[in-house]
């Protein structure tokens, strides 16, 4: 059965057409020179509540497997089937996180670098190549050479590969937090601004997995009050912080 047209992302934002089926195509090119190459991709930047969670993945290169496609492109069940099926079928999958406490302490982009860092060095084999996803090479200095992807899910394999085991390792790590907190319905939500997440905020404050120093987190510290309306302003603010260049 293929995916629901509804899931299907075909183009972008500028109306650019993506690829349905995320192909080997950047893989094959350092293959052919012999590299070992890894997809890194992230989930859980824009969220409230949580860690920044990074994956990379290493794909054999003499195999292909069916049905991968980016996260955003599939329903909860199949992204944990796919992602359950990765971790027999890749050669190697690192996962690395950058908490809630390293992201306050740190900055989002400092935390980013550190997540995706821990992320490749828990690969059981060293890679060469790291195809990133984005337009940022936040793994400069790493010591691999690192190729930039816009929309690399869409594009890459091996960074389709990454998005969901990310994406399903988050997932799973805020729905165990659930039953501690309640009241902010992690498990549906996993930390993201939801309507019932932002209710549970104005009525019970913050947790100890949210990030303080965000600016609705920190409105609710200060004791400030703050409605729907400012969550653009605030959705901007902490991607700036973010270096895309």
């Amino acid at each position: 059965m293929g995916l629901p047209a509804s899931n299907r992302r075909t183009t972008t934002s500028r109306g650019r057409r993506l690829p349905l089926v995320p192909s080997v195509k950047h893989e094959q090119r350092w293959w052919a020179e012999g590299a070992v190459v890894a997809g890194v991709d992230e989930v859980g930047r824009g969220a409230w509540a949580g860690p920044v969670t990074y994956a990379a993945v290493v794909l054999p290169t003499d195999r292909r497997m069916y049905k991968l496609r980016d996260s955003k492109a599939l329903d909860p069940p199949r992204r944990e089937e796919l992602c359950a099926r990765l971790h027999g079928f890749a050669e190697t999958i690192g996962i690395g996180h950058a908490s809630n406490a390293e992201i306050d302490e740190l900055g989002m982009s400092d935390a980013i670098r550190l997540a995706a860092r821990r992320a490749v060095d828990a690969l059981e084999l060293r890679p060469d190549v790291l195809l990133l996803d984005g337009n940022w090479d936040f793994l400069l200095g790493y010591g691999t050479t690192n190729e930039r992807i816009v929309h690399g899910d869409a594009y890459s394999a091996s960074i389709a590969a990454a998005s969901i085991v990310a994406k399903v390792t988050r997932d799973n790590l805020m729905a165990e937090h659930d039953p501690t907190f309640p009241a902010y319905e992690f498990a549906s939500n996993k930390g993201y601004p939801s309507p019932p997440h932002q209710q549970a905020l104005r009525q019970h404050g913050a947790c100890q997995l949210h990030r303080h120093s965000w600016a609705p987190i920190r409105a609710l510290d200060q004791l400030e009050l703050w409605d729907d309306g400012q969550w653009d302003s605030w959705e901007a603010e902490a991607n700036a912080e973010v270096e895309v260049t």
